[in-house]
């Protein structure tokens, strides 16, 4: 070998790596839950009186021009109530009607009662308890106060408490609604003279204005769906069996006073065969 020869180093090769296994996992692969979409949440149905003062409320809250016409006195939501304007039935009720029809509501908290003036005022709660939306808010109201509408009626009506520019609008605005079940269409969405309602008919009344709108052409008459009663029959209930209830108690009193009566005729007749008196003859 040349001494300027360097000499090369030995190398050893590698030994190619053993392939391990691959590990399995032990137990059961974990479980993936996936959670269904809430329902949508079911109303309570509202009697009509109901229904008629939480609308009252809805459009003077959106409709006053100043802070001391909201909330409402008692006897300015009676005069909402009867109302002959924006109105479908015109009701004729009493402030007593309206009175008692109001704890039911408070109750539920969908109206609260405010004091420490010189007299109570009512206010509805309905921004915390339906919809956060002004405009949805004043298509509600107009369902409350005027029952079903065809969409065209209905934002022609409720413009006047919430700008809905175009009917585009206000199907954004029914979507949410019915969505929520705060409103139910009472005929095919798409339908020519859709008509739509809110959503706290009791079942039979909704089964009845769905049947009604079902068969009937799109320029029926809305009027046809209420049937031809006076509109205090149309009332509460509540108001009617208390109206019967002081009705009996009145009876009652009445026919108290008579044997009343009668026990002091029959004293007086004794007392004057104990003074040897004879009744006057006509």
């Amino acid at each position: 070998m040349s001494a300027d020869t360097t000499p090369t180093p030995s190398t050893t090769p590698t030994p190619a790596a053993t392939p391990q296994p691959a590990t399995k996992p032990s137990g059961p692969p974990p479980t993936v839950l996936i959670t269904p979409p809430a329902p949508p949440p079911t109303w309570e149905p509202l009697l009509p009186l109901e229904r008629r003062i939480l609308g009252a409320l809805v459009e003077k809250q959106k409709t006053s021009k100043s802070a001391d016409s909201y909330p409402l006195s008692l006897n300015s939501l009676w005069t909402a109530c009867n109302q002959k304007s924006n109105r479908d039935p015109v009701l004729d009720l009493s402030d007593d009607d309206v009175e008692q029809a109001l704890p039911a509501l408070q109750k539920k908290g969908l109206v609260i009662r405010i004091t420490g003036g010189r007299v109570e005022r009512f206010r509805h709660n309905l921004y915390d308890t339906w919809t956060r939306n002004g405009a949805e808010m004043a298509v509600l109201a107009e369902l409350l106060l005027r029952g079903p509408q065809t969409k065209g009626d209905l934002r022609t009506r409720a413009t006047r408490m919430d700008p809905i520019e175009t009917l585009d609008a206000l199907e954004v605005i029914l979507k949410s609604l019915t969505a929520r079940r705060l409103a139910v269409y009472l005929t095919e969405p798409d339908r020519r003279g859709a008509v739509v309602t809110h959503g706290f008919h009791t079942p039979e009344e909704l089964a009845r204005l769905k049947a009604h709108f079902a068969h009937a052409p799109a320029s029926a008459s809305l009027l046809e769906t209420e049937p031809a009663v006076s509109p205090r029959s149309n009332v509460s209930s509540d108001a009617i069996a208390n109206l019967e209830a002081k009705l009996a108690a009145a009876v009652g009193e009445i026919d108290t006073l008579k044997a009343k009566v009668a026990s002091l005729e029959n004293a007086v007749g004794d007392l004057r065969k104990q003074l040897g008196i004879t009744p006057a003859t006509a």
